[in-house]
């Protein structure tokens, strides 16, 4: 009898564990992209020239970025459609076709950033742009043709798991423990570069492109409201995990730089690398840097891109998933195909990617409020009573997300006013 009841309870173990990696993905995959090449970047300045100021906005950035994900889970899960797909039937078809050709511009815009960060790490190994680039974008088009879901997330989530380098980074780097929690212990919100980068930080923690993907991918692995439980877990341990790799990179770039260049300016791959050179020595500096940001890179080519696929089918009725082959979802994946061919045809033309960011980064700030604000909405028409926010979780929701949007509007000023001047 005790044999059969170890039996029956290891089976049970051994059925939530299958459930549990069933469920596992789309909530990993949007947090682990959202630390993307431009993320990285903007966390590696705010280490360079805050050191360890910058790491307790990352951690209070988790329940920002976990609460407006859920929501997004839940819409996903309870009506079973995709963002642009409800904006359509809630709002018409004007508002959903402006949510999601800006969007699809966004997407090709923050591709292009992807792109160029994949190119510098290359161009760190010697390898030229114009092998490294279409190389990229061949693989990239490739795993989504492929025809399954799943398979495109477990490709995502073993590249996108380099990130975690980043991680061992930090840790090699030896920070100083005292001096972090003095560092940590004070916010100089008086100074204008801090409240830019601070905005800057807030601003990549929410991107447009996450809300859509998260959305349409739990769609894609046939998710239900059952699934609930388990895909806010997957999305927690999501916010844990991308925030954790940017303190990573906070921490890393302050020991290696701060301490000695407190005034530096960190804007490509190389820059940042050369950051890392100090503590880690150049090889070691190089090899983890450079597979972190590849990970990255290739990871949220593959999100923004789907994400931009996911909305605009949506909004145009047509079908949209990874589960289906070419011939019967055409417009999905011309849709998909031709944000890659687009991102890799600016970065190989040489168009000047400074400039361009700098209008990337207005665009997401202008998208973001647009997007939230639809995500609140839809939260309150789309969904049954019974899956709607209430009370104190309701007001906790929408003033985190006001944040959002008010630092997001911070930052397209910002911005703005810096390109003008």
């Amino acid at each position: 009898m005790q044999n059969t009841n170890n039996t029956t309870s290891e089976s049970r173990r051994l059925g939530r564990l299958g459930l549990w990696l069933a469920v596992l993905g789309p909530g990993l995959m949007v947090m682990l992209a959202d630390t993307d090449a431009g993320s990285i970047i903007t966390a590696a300045q705010s280490g360079a020239q805050w050191g360890y100021t910058m790491i307790l906005p990352q951690l209070l950035l988790i329940p920002i970025l976990y609460v407006v994900q859920e929501i997004t889970v839940r819409l996903g899960l309870v009506t079973g459609k995709g963002h642009g797909e409800l904006i359509r039937e809630h709002f018409g078809m004007g508002w959903a076709m402006l949510s999601v050709i800006t969007l699809f511009i966004a997407c090709v815009g923050a591709l292009v950033t992807e792109f160029a960060g994949i190119a510098g790490v290359a161009e760190m190994f010697h390898i030229p742009l114009w092998v490294s680039v279409p190389t990229v974008t061949g693989l990239l088009v490739a795993v989504g043709l492929s025809g399954s879901y799943k398979r495109v997330e477990k490709i995502g989530l073993a590249v996108g798991l380099l990130e975690l380098l980043f991680i061992v980074a930090a840790l090699m780097a030896k920070p100083d423990l005292s001096q972090m929690a003095h560092g940590m212990a004070r916010m100089p919100f008086g100074e204008g570069n801090y409240l830019f980068l601070l905005a800057a930080n807030v601003g990549a923690v929410i991107m447009p492109w996450m809300v859509f993907y998260q959305q349409g991918a739990v769609i894609d692995k046939r998710l239900g409201s059952r699934d609930m439980k388990l895909t806010r877990w997957d999305t927690k341990i999501g916010a844990v995990v991308t925030q954790l790799i940017m303190i990573a990179v906070v921490i890393a770039t302050a020991v290696g730089i701060h301490t000695t260049q407190p005034s530096a300016t960190l804007n490509d791959v190389q820059d940042v690398s050369r950051a890392l050179t100090p503590t880690l020595g150049a090889t070691t500096g190089v090899i983890l840097f450079g597979l972190g940001m590849a990970g990255a890179g290739f990871l949220a080519a593959i999100v923004v891109s789907l994400a931009g696929a996911w909305g605009l089918s949506e909004a145009l009725g047509f079908k949209h998933s990874l589960n289906l082959p070419f011939k019967k979802a055409k417009g999905f994946y011309s849709a998909y195909t031709l944000a890659h061919l687009g991102g890799a045809a600016i970065v190989l033309a040489g168009i000047p990617l400074v400039s361009l960011m700098v209008n990337v980064e207005v665009m997401n700030a202008v998208l973001l409020p647009i997007v939230l604000g639809f995500l609140i909405l839809l939260e309150r028409k789309a969904l049954p009573k019974e899956y709607r926010m209430t009370g104190t979780r309701k007001h906790i929701a929408w003033s985190l997300t006001g944040i959002v949007i008010l630092f997001g509007l911070y930052t397209a000023g910002s911005t703005l006013m810096g390109a003008l001047q």
